[in-house]
């Protein structure tokens, strides 16, 4: 049977109702990404499509990202976890990833990378650093309670003692969510997404996606960005303020968390990707999550080495511990223009 792909300008409710359909989408494939990333970082997309009798019957979407530091690339998707190849058949498979490459020789990038859980089988070379740490839930609170270890319950009941309030909310808390976030990141050593990229994630996908933050005294010390697809909740921005670290507020957030997707009737929490045995590794162990392969694959030109844009990559030390000495307002000014160029 042909296979025929096109770069799609169709109907989104297309695009949408075939990813629905595949097991291994992610909320990410979903269109309204592609909206949120072109409005918030520029970057040129190509949403290639495959069809089989007219039919779609796969999908790759793919941001172009280009800069001086970085390099000339593709990716699916940068700036979230997940994105890479749906596909129905192995033609359509096939045929996506030879359209793929073709593009990346027309734009003279030096590499594709697709972001697909471990379940994804390619013959390409591919990373495998990291993990996703996933959570089961129970339909129900209490069970939930009971399967966290006691240092967790420990810790939240801490941080309810101490007097902590949970706030959730939209937009209207996106202040307080991003005092945090800009905080934390400095701390980290990481150049900061800007206000804006975070307003249009909660305005492209309002139903899809909620704030919490935990105060004390009236001042936020955690907040995290909520977001939920088919039977999965994430929390793919979550920070905390170290000063605040002896009342857990993290720990509260978290718990808080998990809450809102029993609420849902979500059956998993996934909490994000770490590196093994890394401290947030750990951190989101304890609470019952366990790792889920992920592997990142390449479309390279031939001898060409695995690219490394990590934090982790030596040669970016001098600039993390440079940032992290930074005043807030300075990197809360000039985080925006760099963070746009890092995958």
């Amino acid at each position: 049977m042909s296979v025929r792909v096109e770069q799609f300008q169709g109907d989104p409710r297309e695009w949408d109702a075939f990813v629905a359909g595949e097991s291994g989408a992610s909320g990410y494939h979903g269109y309204a990404w592609r909206g949120v990333l072109e409005q918030s970082f520029g970057h040129p997309s190509y949403y290639l499509a495959a069809r089989e009798q007219g039919a779609l019957s796969g999908v790759l979407p793919l941001v172009h990202m280009k800069s001086m530091l970085f390099g000339n690339f593709l990716v699916s998707l940068p700036f979230v976890t997940y994105g890479g190849l749906l596909s129905r058949s192995e033609a359509s498979g096939h045929a996506l990833l030879h359209a793929a490459e073709e593009l990346r020789t027309k734009l003279g990038a030096r590499h594709v990378e697709l972001r697909h859980t471990g379940d994804c089988e390619l013959e390409l070379p591919a990373k495998r650093h990291k993990v996703a740490m996933v959570l089961p839930l129970a339909g129900d609170e209490d069970l939930m309670w009971g399967s966290v270890g006691v240092k967790v319950r420990n810790q939240v009941r801490k941080a309810q003692r101490s007097g902590l309030e949970t706030i959730w909310g939209g937009a209207e808390l996106l202040d307080d969510f991003y005092a945090v976030f800009v905080r934390n990141m400095r701390d980290l050593g990481t150049p900061v997404y800007a206000r804006s990229f975070f307003a249009t994630v909660l305005a492209g996908l309002p139903e899809q996606t909620r704030i919490v933050v935990i105060r004390t005294n009236g001042q936020p010390a955690a907040a995290g960005l909520l977001f939920w697809h088919g039977e999965t909740l994430e929390i793919p921005w979550a920070s905390s303020i170290r000063d605040y670290n002896p009342l857990c507020p993290n720990n509260l957030m978290y718990w808080e968390a998990i809450r809102h997707g029993v609420s849902l009737g979500l059956r998993r929490f996934d909490l994000g990707r770490s590196t093994p045995g890394a401290g947030t590794f750990k951190f989101k162990e304890q609470w019952g999550a366990r790792p889920e392969p992920l592997a990142w694959h390449y479309l390279l030109p031939a001898g060409e080495k695995l690219p490394d844009l990590t934090n982790q990559n030596p040669k970016y030390s001098l600039a993390i511990e440079a940032w992290r000495r930074m005043p807030l307002p300075v990197t809360r000014f000039i985080g925006p223009p760099i963070v746009r160029r890092i995958p």
